[in-house]
């Protein structure tokens, strides 16, 4: 630790940009320290969202029903993460004090009328849940209950919940458990009710000594939504057994082809040559071609630059999580954090896109560089610009505030591009040649006509299908977490599929390479990238099959919102996984032409 002596000098040599990023940094990851109270203490109830519970992206602000109103609302400062969620928390009119508890208080009576009993039923009938924070517990009840009649003639009724019972649990000066009932309340009948109708909301709180700690409040008894989920040892049994079979064909059969080829490729000139003329076909005839250069050499840069960017964002969200930096005393801590995290990652995609591209003999590298700041931040831009100006038409709390927009776009402009140019400077000026093992002639050798399981949408569906299979029981779970009610917590679990993916792409790159290339093809540095990253789209198709088979989902804003951000996730896959395909490949042809004996 420095002395206080020093303290002084390190602060003067900071930037106020600098110590902004710091704080950011401090504020969006720190834990939250734990509230202690005594008897009597007030405590704030804040009302949240409300939404239709098979829509878990659509949601509006509480205070949007008619309900009980304070007469002037105050907002609770929010994190960035928790914006990026949809909360829009606000203080209630529940007046709740430390383990007192209530045995009947009426909170206020409204007179409703026809438009305002008709948005109830419209909630009640799409099944709209209500989400409450009570020291930063959730809190989850629905608004009211639908009752179903018979199916000729079709009839339903809407009940209003009117009373809401709060039990709490308090473990000495903390509270540990938090959870709402409406057991034993008779429901409010919307149905032929008189207009202007007169409501009459209630509450009861009710107070009790938990053995529960703290740091395990978050396991809670009395789960809303379905229980966090088990460890699903068939899929990760599947996926080791799919890792080793390819991990073994590419190891040993593929080097056994290797061996052979190098065999029969290097031999002397006083060996007796079985096989005739050797070099008039295979992989060595393309020698000097296969190390060419290709084309759109900025835009295969910032590719691989923003994949590596991505590989090390998703690698470092994984290993918070297992810090157990996220969990029910941070709210949506992974968002704000995986938005901080990209601007600080720009660095990494800005020196590897700039010094590949250096490498390849790329001219325009001022071009480059903004390449690869746009690559992924333009489309990113459109498609979140389209989702959020649906969601502000349909007055939903996914709609970010204009405050909101702006950090985002100044942790951007200000954090994310300049590192990338400055990653692009160290790495333009840091590059070397890319000593290639070959010679490159100047007039390319004409490629012979190949069979159909040579084609490059051949290979792409072989080199996008083998990785996806490897993970498609784990994205189930990962679609029922992210668009769904489910609760993950298995980042272990997560990290080792991860790397199965990973590993599964690299083995079916390099043999598709190999192919290729045994087939004279010499065109293989942007098939590489195709091949890997097309896993992308086996995503997406089975992004459209949880959709229609396996949620419940409907509805403009939600089908917009789920679509669009599916898109992105696929680009994020094609990022990530055609970067690693092509730069297991290059390191194989390297290792082929190295050990191959040149005239």
């Amino acid at each position: 630790r420095p002395s206080c002596r020093m303290q002084p000098l390190m602060l003067s040599r900071m930037t106020t940009k600098d110590i902004l990023l710091f704080l950011t940094l401090l504020f969006y990851l720190s834990p939250v320290m734990a509230s202690k109270y005594k008897k009597g203490d007030k405590i704030t109830m804040y009302v949240n969202k409300v939404g239709p519970y098979y829509n878990p992206q659509e949601t509006y602000h509480y205070y949007s029903l008619p309900v009980c109103v304070p007469q002037k609302i105050e907002h609770r400062s929010l994190t960035l993460g928790e914006v990026l969620d949809g909360d829009r928390m606000a203080v209630s009119l529940y007046d709740i004090h430390f383990n007192k508890s209530i045995k009947h208080q009426e909170l206020c009576t409204l007179i409703l009328n026809e438009e305002q009993i008709a948005k109830f039923q419209e909630a009640i009938e799409d099944l709209y849940y209500f989400e409450f924070v009570f020291d930063d517990l959730l809190i989850r009840g629905f608004i009211g209950h639908l009752e179903e009649g018979s199916f000729l003639p079709h009839h339903h009724k809407t009940y209003l919940w009117t009373h809401l019972h709060f039990s709490f649990g308090y473990n000495k000066k903390q509270i540990v458990e938090a959870n709402v009932t409406t057991v034993g309340a008779t429901p409010f009948s919307l149905d032929d009710v008189e207009i202007p109708a007169k409501v009459t909301f209630t509450y009861s709180v009710a107070w009790k000594k938990s053995t529960r700690k703290y740091n395990q409040r978050n396991k809670e008894q009395h789960t809303f939504f379905p229980k966090s989920m088990e460890i699903h040892w068939l899929s990760i049994i599947n996926s080791i057994v799919l890792v080793c079979l390819l991990i073994g064909f590419v190891v040993i059969i593929l080097m056994k082809v290797l061996r052979s080829d190098f065999a029969r490729y290097n031999l002397s000139d006083d060996e007796p040559d079985e096989l005739g003329d050797q070099d008039n076909y295979g992989w060595k005839i393309i020698s000097t071609d296969v190390f060419r250069f290709p084309p759109y050499k900025a835009l295969i840069s910032s590719v691989l630059g923003v994949g590596i960017q991505f590989l090390c964002l998703a690698f470092a969200i994984i290993v918070m999580a297992l810090l157990g930096l996220f969990n029910v005393h941070r709210h949506h801590a992974m968002n704000s954090s995986g938005i901080v995290l990209y601007a600080f990652t720009s660095f990494i995609a800005g020196i590897i896109s700039s010094n590949f591209y250096h490498k390849i003999n790329g001219e325009n590298w001022v071009w480059n560089i903004m390449l690869t700041a746009c690559l992924f931040a333009a489309p990113f831009f459109f498609i979140w610009s389209t989702i959020n100006s649906v969601a502000w038409y349909h007055g939903s709390t996914q709609a970010l505030p204009f405050t909101t927009i702006l950090l985002i776009m100044l942790i951007w402009i200000i954090v994310g591009f300049p590192l990338t140019v400055l990653g692009g400077i160290m790495g333009k000026n840091t590059s070397g040649g890319f000593d290639a093992p070959c010679r490159t002639k100047n007039i390319s050798r004409e490629i012979p006509a190949a069979p159909w399981y040579h084609n490059p949408i051949m290979h792409m569906i072989v080199g996008g299908f083998l990785p996806f299979s490897s993970i498609s029981v784990e994205m189930y779970y990962i679609f029922a977490t992210v668009w769904g009610r489910e609760v993950y917590t298995l980042y272990g679990i997560l990290l080792i599929v991860f790397l199965i993916l990973l590993s599964v792409t690299v083995c079916i790159s390099i043999a598709l390479t190999y192919f290729q290339l045994s087939a004279e093809d010499y065109r293989w540095w942007w098939r590489s990238v195709g091949s890997a990253g097309s896993t992308g789209f086996f995503v997406f198709l089975y992004a459209l099959f949880y959709f229609y088979k396996r949620s419940h989902m409907y509805g403009s804003l939600q089908t917009i919102e789920y679509f669009g951000y599916t898109l992105l996730v696929c680009y994020v896959f094609f990022l990530m996984l055609g970067t690693i395909g092509f730069f297991s490949s290059l390191t194989f042809v390297r290792y082929m032409y190295r050990n191959l004996k040149m005239d």
